[in-house]
C-alpha cells in the first residue's frame, strides 16, 4: 500500500519565522539544501523523514503537528460552503481547494469566516418577525446566543478546562470516584454538603451545599462537579471568560456557569477513559452509562465534544428539543449545522422520540447538500420527583455523518449503502432548498413562488 505523502510547507514556514532563522540557517540545521528547503515550504516537494526527525530533534516540534489533518479539515469545509446555492455558477475543483488548504489556509479561513457570516445573517433574516422588520428596528444578538455562539465556534471543546477536569477526575491516571472526588475536595475547602428532600440545589454563601437526595445520581455527581468547578477552578473560568471578551456581564454569567456545566461533564466522563470506552462499546450509550454513571444526555453530548487535537473521536451532532420542536442545546462538530432560531426539520426521527419513550429510533437521513447521516434519537424526560411536580419532556438527537457508521453499534443491519434507504431532512422550512417536501411549513426564503389558483399538489405555490 503506499504511503501518504507529507506537505507541510506551511507549517515549516511557521516555525522559521516564530524562531527567527533565516532560510539558509534553518536548511543547515535540518541538513538538507536550501533550495530542498525552499521547495518544501512551497510545498513543491513532501517534507522527507530525515526532516521529520530534525524538526524533533533539533527544534522539539511535536511531530504530530506536521499532520495533513488541518488541510483536510480546510478542505472539508470549503466544499461545504461552497456546496451552498449561492456559489451554484461557480464549482471549484478538489484540487484547487487543496492547493489553497496547503499553501494559503489564512485565505481559506478568511472565506470560511465570510460565508459562515452570510449564512448567519442569512438564518437571522429568516427567522425575523413584524415587529423586527419595521423601520428603524435593530436586531440585537442576545446574551444567551452569544455564549451559545461562543461554544459552537469553540467546537463545543475548551481545551484548558477539559484538561482540568480529566486530572481532578484522573490525578495520577487512574479514573476515580467522581462523587467520593468532590465531597473529599469540597471537604478540604471547608465547604459542608448535604443531602436533602429539596429540589434542586441550595449554595449558602460558599459554605453548606444542599442537594435534592430525590436526584439520581447522575444529576447529584453532575452539581457537586459544578460547584467544585465554581469554587475550586475559579482563575481559570476567568482567564477563559477574559478571552472571550464577551459584550455584557449578562452574557460573561451565563458563560460562566456554561464552563462550570463543561468542567462538571468532563470531570464525570474523562477524555481518555471515556474515549476508549467509546470506541470499544462502540459507542453504546446504555453501556457508557453504566459504566460512568452518567443519563444518556450526558454520554450524547459528551460525546459531541471529543475534538481534543491528536486524539478526536468520531465527530458527531447532538440537539435537544423540547415538545413543541423548539431546539434547547445544539451542536455539531459535523457538516450538518442547525438553524439558529425555530425548530428542526419535521422529518427528523427526534420528534418521533416523544411517541416512544425509552426506546432508541434510527434513522438514516440526507440532507439537501447530500450528506448523508445516521441519527440515533431517544427520549429523556425528566420528572419532578413529587406528583405535583412538573415533568420536564426533551428528546436527544446524536449523529455523524455515514462514513464513521462502523463505530457505532446503531448502524448493524442497517442498509447504508442503499440510496432509498434515507429520508431526506432539511435545516430549516424557511433556508431549506427541497421543492417536493410534504411536511414544509412556509415557503424557503429568497426564492420566488408561483402560484396558479387552477391547480393544487401537496403545497399550494411551486418553488422557482
Amino acid at each position: 500500500m503506499a504511503t501518504q505523502k507529507l506537505y507541510a510547507g506551511v507549517k515549516l514556514r511557521e516555525t522559521r519565522t516564530k524562531l527567527g532563522l533565516t532560510q539558509k540557517v534553518f536548511a543547515d540545521r535540518l541538513g538538507v539544501s536550501l533550495p530542498y528547503l525552499n521547495q518544501m515550504e512551497n510545498n513543491h516537494r513532501p517534507v522527507s523523514a530525515a526532516v521529520v526527525l530534525a524538526l524533533a530533534g533539533e527544534f522539539g516540534l511535536d511531530v504530530t503537528e506536521l499532520s495533513a489533518g488541518d488541510a483536510e479539515r480546510l478542505v472539508s469545509d470549503m466544499r461545504e460552503a461552497l456546496a451552498d446555492p449561492v456559489f451554484a455558477d461557480t464549482p471549484a475543483p478538489l484540487a484547487d481547494l487543496r492547493l489553497t488548504a496547503s499553501n494559503a489556509p489564512a485565505l481559506a479561513r478568511a472565506f470560511l469566516e465570510l460565508h459562515r457570516a452570510y449564512r448567519q445573517a442569512h438564518e437571522r433574516l429568516a427567522s425575523l418577525d413584524e415587529a423586527l422588520g419595521r423601520e428603524g428596528a435593530q436586531t440585537v444578538v442576545s446574551p444567551w446566543e452569544e455564549v451559545r455562539d461562543f461554544f459552537h465556534y469553540c467546537d463545543n471543546y475548551i481545551d484548558a478546562v477539559d484538561r482540568a477536569a480529566e486530572h481532578f477526575t484522573c490525578p495520577n491516571g487512574n479514573r476515580k470516584d467522581p462523587i467520593k472526588r468532590a465531597l473529599e475536595t469540597l471537604g478540604e475547602r471547608g465547604v459542608e454538603v448535604q443531602f436533602s428532600n429539596i429540589d434542586g440545589l441550595r449554595n449558602r454563601s460558599g459554605k453548606k451545599i444542599v442537594i435534592s437526595s430525590r436526584a439520581g445520581g447522575a444529576t447529584q455527581a453532575f452539581q457537586l462537579l459544578h460547584q467544585v468547578a465554581l469554587i475550586t477552578q475559579n482563575e481559570l473560568l476567568e482567564a477563559t471568560l477574559d478571552l472571550a471578551r464577551f459584550q455584557s456581564e449578562t452574557a460573561r454569567t451565563i458563560a460562566k456557569i456554561g464552563l462550570a456545566n463543561y468542567f462538571a461533564g468532563a470531570a464525570l466522563l474523562p477524555y481518555r477513559a471515556f474515549l476508549e470506552a467509546a470506541q470499544e462499546t462502540r459507542h453504546d450509550l446504555e453501556r457508557l452509562t453504566d459504566m460512568f454513571g452518567a443519563s444518556v444526555e450526558q454520554v450524547a453530548h459528551r460525546l459531541s465534544t471529543l475534538q481534543r487535537p491528536g486524539a478526536k473521536g468520531i465527530p458527531f451532532f447532538f440537539v435537544r428539543v423540547d415538545q413543541a420542536g423548539t431546539i434547547t442545546k445544539r451542536h455539531s462538530a459535523t457538516r450538518l449545522q442547525f438553524a439558529r432560531f425555530g425548530g428542526a426539520c419535521p422529518l427528523w426521527n427526534v420528534h418521533q422520540a416523544f411517541e416512544t419513550p425509552g426506546r432508541f429510533l434510527r434513522q438514516l437521513a440526507e440532507t439537501p447538500d447530500g450528506v448523508r447521516y445516521l441519527c440515533i434519537s431517544r427520549d429523556v424526560s425528566k420528572t419532578g420527583g413529587s406528583f405535583h411536580a412538573p415533568v420536564r419532556r426533551f428528546a436527544i438527537c446524536l449523529g455523524c455523518e455515514i462514513s464513521h457508521a462502523k463505530g457505532l453499534v446503531y448502524a448493524d443491519d442497517l442498509d447504508v449503502n442503499n440510496p432509498r434507504a434515507y429520508q431526506p431532512i432539511g435545516i430549516s422550512c424557511r433556508i431549506c432548498e427541497r421543492k417536493d417536501c410534504h411536511q414544509r411549513s412556509v415557503p424557503p426564503l429568497e426564492r420566488r413562488l408561483r402560484v396558479d389558483p387552477d391547480s393544487r399538489g401537496v403545497l399550494p405555490y411551486d418553488i422557482a
